[in-house]
C-alpha cells in the first residue's frame, strides 16, 4: 500500500474577475476534487451581492479553485487553509503567479488553525475532503469560537448520496442545488439564534 505514485498536475481556469482565464494547476492528492466550472459559476453568482471587499475563509483550500476566484471577483482578504504539503506547494506557486497579495495562505489542519484565531469571515467555504467527514465538526468551531459575522455565508459542498451533515441552528440554508454526484449549498448565519 505504500507504493509511491507518480504524480500528475490537473489544471483548472479561473472564471470571472481580474484572472479571468488564468490557469491554476493542483496535485494528485487524496480527496482533492477541484469544485467543476459550472458549480462554481452558480456560486459566484450567489455570493455576488457580498463578495466585494469581503474576508473569506477556505478551510480546506485544495486547488485554491475557490479561494482564488474569490480573490479575483473582488474579495479584500482570503485565508486559504491547506494541511497537505504538495497541495500546499502548489498553492504558493499559483499564488506567486498571480501576484495574489490578498490571499493569505496557511499550511495547517485547519481545525488547529480555528482554534487559534481570533478574527471573523463574511464568507467561508467548507468543502473537506469527503472521506474525512468534518463537516460538522468545523461548521460547529466556526460558530462556537465566534468566528463568523452576522450574515456571513457558508458554503458547503457534500456527497449526493449522503445527508446533509449535522450543523448549527444559526446556519439558515439560502440556496441548494445538485450537480451530478454532489450536493452544494449555500447558508447564512443568523447571529443571536440559539446554538447552545
Amino acid at each position: 500500500m505504500a507504493k509511491q505514485k507518480q504524480s500528475k498536475a490537473g489544471s483548472l481556469r479561473i472564471i470571472a474577475g481580474n484572472w479571468r482565464g488564468r490557469q491554476l494547476t493542483f496535485p494528485d492528492v487524496e480527496g482533492l476534487r477541484p469544485t467543476g466550472d459550472r458549480v462554481r459559476e452558480t456560486l459566484f453568482n450567489w455570493l455576488q451581492p457580498v463578495l466585494g471587499f469581503s474576508r473569506c475563509l477556505d478551510c480546506f483550500a485544495g486547488s485554491g479553485a475557490l479561494g482564488f476566484e474569490a480573490a479575483s471577483r473582488g474579495a479584500a482578504e482570503v485565508v486559504m487553509v491547506e494541511a497537505d504539503q504538495q497541495a500546499f506547494n502548489t498553492l504558493k506557486e499559483n499564488k506567486t503567479a498571480l501576484q495574489a497579495e490578498q490571499c493569505d495562505l496557511i499550511h495547517a489542519k485547519v481545525e488547529a488553525y480555528l482554534d487559534r484565531i481570533d478574527k471573523k469571515f463574511d464568507v467561508v467555504f467548507l468543502d473537506p475532503p469527503y472521506q474525512h467527514d468534518l463537516w460538522s465538526e468545523v461548521a460547529a468551531m466556526l460558530t462556537e469560537k465566534e468566528l463568523l459575522n452576522a450574515g456571513a455565508r457558508i458554503y458547503l459542498e457534500y456527497p449526493r448520496r449522503q445527508p446533509q451533515p449535522a450543523l448549527p441552528e444559526s446556519w439558515h440554508c439560502l440556496r441548494e442545488k445538485r450537480a451530478g454526484d454532489v450536493k452544494y449549498a449555500l447558508f447564512e448565519f443568523q447571529a443571536g439564534t440559539a446554538d447552545g
